[in-house]
């Protein structure tokens, strides 16, 4: 496997983020991100990718730049296992353990190669139902999310957003993923851990965006 070349922000134990800082993360929807949400911040989250897996944010350079004034973001992107996401398993991913791992190993160099040249302070993974998953067998999906783990893990920190919900439906609920040093809640509290790990966000909506708080 070749390495991944990242401009990755070393980041103290507790991660990027100061406890009782406010961010907000940002996406496609708000295109064409030339704008940030209204509200006094630290911090910005980026999605690299349009709602699904291999599918790019055309706006990812323009809301980076905006939330590059705050801080260093960090980016985040959506996950999912299907089949035929077999065509899009990328030649630094086709020697993994099995057809899952590299499905999810694929999507993090997807999004990788989406956001070449750019700092990032943390990179998170979007695992929800709203995405493509196995309904028949859990463990392709836990070997999805760790392939993508796995691949973005010499880059520096990575984290999984979720909800307990999501998390149990997708996962069985008792999996976490080597390598994944934290979660970030959405709807939830800095105590409602879905996996495990230590919780560095938590996400509420105000003035219909997304915002999130520093555990």
């Amino acid at each position: 496997m070749s390495a991944l070349l990242l401009n990755a922000i070393v980041a103290n134990a507790s991660g990027p983020y100061t406890s009782g800082q406010t961010g907000y993360d940002i996406s496609y929807p708000q295109c064409p991100g030339t704008s940030p949400p209204p509200g006094t911040f630290n911090f910005g989250i980026v999605g690299v990718t349009h709602g699904r897996p291999f599918r790019a944010n055309d706006c990812l350079g323009p809301e980076y730049k905006v939330a590059a004034q705050l801080s260093t973001p960090s980016l985040y992107f959506n996950t999912g296992y299907s089949g035929a996401y077999r065509r899009n398993i990328r030649p630094a991913c086709s020697a993994g353990p099995n057809q899952a791992w590299e499905i999810g190993c694929s999507e993090a160099d997807y999004a990788a190669s989406q956001a070449s040249g750019l700092k990032v302070a943390m990179w998170w993974l979007d695992v929800e139902v709203g995405n493509s998953w196995s309904t028949s067998d859990s463990t392709l999906n836990q070997q999805t999310i760790q392939g993508a783990v796995d691949r973005l893990s010499s880059a520096g920190l990575v984290g999984v957003y979720s909800t307990a919900s999501s998390w149990n439906t997708i996962t069985g609920g008792t999996f976490s993923p080597n390598g994944s040093s934290a979660d970030w809640v959405a709807g939830g509290s800095c105590s409602t851990s879905f996996d495990g790990k230590p919780v560095w966000l938590s996400q509420f909506t105000s003035s219909g965006f997304d915002n999130d708080t520093a555990c």
